[in-house]
Parts: structure tokens; C-alpha cells; sequence
């Protein structure tokens, strides 16, 4: 599947959306939290900021999520090595992603080992930045940032810079970013959201502190 960078979802298509932080393979932890907002499969949607898998116990279980309708995610970096390493065979993201805790396909059996590198396939066609408009309001997420100042639909950007750029966290910038209300994102983990700007940092450290945020979107 060919990469897309770029992605537009209508709000009005749905009762409630909700955008979720870094998962990392904590798909029971998820779960609860859906159900404490009584979330409804045939009606609302979930947008995820990445990083579905590695470090925590269920990672193909939510591997296996981007299959739902309701359930749209953008690429994470983890999701990136996977597929250099799994699919390109690329030895130098092949052992990037072991080190980051992909070892745990190793314990998979055949059949399960065979289904991860045809999620993967799909992880591949993942957009790096989706754009929600609903009612004039809009929002981008996209997984460590977006790298301008001004946001535009298909202004060109790398994986590099969407997946892995912590510089403006790290120097708490507050500058907003034009072209957009609101900014999402995940892949530093912090004990709590933090704003800077008009961007919101929602990775809470599912895996690392047992807190998964799940903003409401609408």
C-alpha cells in the first residue's frame, strides 16, 4: 500500500469523536476506557496519535484495531520501524525497532507472525497527519509534530519530521501554529496533557504510568 501523508475526516459524519494518546500495546486499558464513555462502535470514532504497539502486553490486539471503521490512527515511529524492518528489511530499523521493544513478535507463533506483517502492510498506507473539520472548527493530529508554522493540507513534510521531532516540546515553544485551531499530539510521554500554544500533548505514559488519555473531540 502506498504511503499517504495526509488525511480529511468530516465530524459531522459522527456523535462523538475522541482523539487517544500513545497506546503502546495497552489494548485492555483502552478498552476501559471506551466503555467509561460508553462509546458506540456504530456511531463515534476514535482517532489514535500512534504508536499502537511495543512495550506493552497487547500489542497485536491493537495492531489489530486499525482494521475497525471506527478506529483511525496516523503513523507512529514505532509503527515506522516495524515496517522498514519488518517489510523493507532494513537491518538498521530491524534492530532500532528490537531495541524498542519490537521483541515482542518474536513470541508470536506463525500464523499470528503472518498476520502482523499484513497489518503492517496497511500500517504502510497510514496518513502522517489527519485534518478533522467539524463545524468550522479545525483540528490536526499528527503523531510529534507538525514542522511549520503555518499548517496547510499537502504541504509537504518527511515520516522524519512528523513521527520523531520532539523540538518544540522540549523548548516548550509556546508559538501557535497558523492554518488550524487545534493541534494534537503524542509520542513524548508526561504525566499529564500539557498545552503549549495551540497544541496539546496527549501521550500520558499509558504503558509507563497506567494513565491513557482520551480527549473528547466532539
Amino acid at each position: 500500500m502506498t504511503r499517504r501523508d495526509y488525511e480529511k475526516i468530516d465530524g459531522s459524519a459522527y456523535a462523538n469523536i475522541y482523539a487517544v494518546g500513545d497506546l503502546h500495546g495497552c489494548y485492555e486499558l483502552f478498552m476501559r476506557e471506551l466503555e467509561s464513555v460508553k462509546f458506540d462502535t456504530t456511531r463515534d470514532l476514535v482517532i489514535s496519535v500512534g504508536d499502537l504497539i511495543d512495550r506493552g502486553p497487547h500489542s497485536l490486539s491493537c495492531l489489530r484495531l486499525i482494521r475497525n471503521s471506527w478506529f483511525k490512527a496516523v503513523k507512529g515511529n514505532h509503527e515506522c520501524m516495524a515496517i522498514e524492518g519488518l517489510l523493507g528489511q532494513d537491518e538498521h530499523y530491524q534492530r532500532l525497532w528490537l531495541y524498542n521493544a519490537g521483541d515482542w513478535v518474536l513470541s508470536l507463533n506463525p500464523t499470528e507472525r503472518a498476520e502482523v506483517l499484513d497489518l503492517l502492510k496497511f500500517c504502510a498506507g497510514l496518513p502522517l497527519v489527519i485534518e478533522l473539520n467539524d463545524e468550522g472548527f479545525k483540528t490536526v493530529i499528527a503523531h510529534a509534530d507538525y514542522p511549520y508554522d503555518q499548517y496547510r493540507f499537502g504541504r509537504p513534510l518527511t515520516q522524519e519530521q512528523a513521527v520523531w521531532e520532539r523540538r518544540r516540546i522540549e523548548m516548550r515553544d509556546e508559538t501557535e501554529i497558523k492554518g488550524a485551531d487545534a493541534f494534537i499530539f503524542g509520542h513524548t510521554p508526561l504525566k499529564r496533557v500539557m498545552q503549549l500554544g495551540n497544541r496539546l500533548y496527549i501521550d500520558t505514559g499509558a504503558v509507563f504510568f497506567g494513565n491513557l488519555t482520551l480527549l473528547r473531540l466532539k
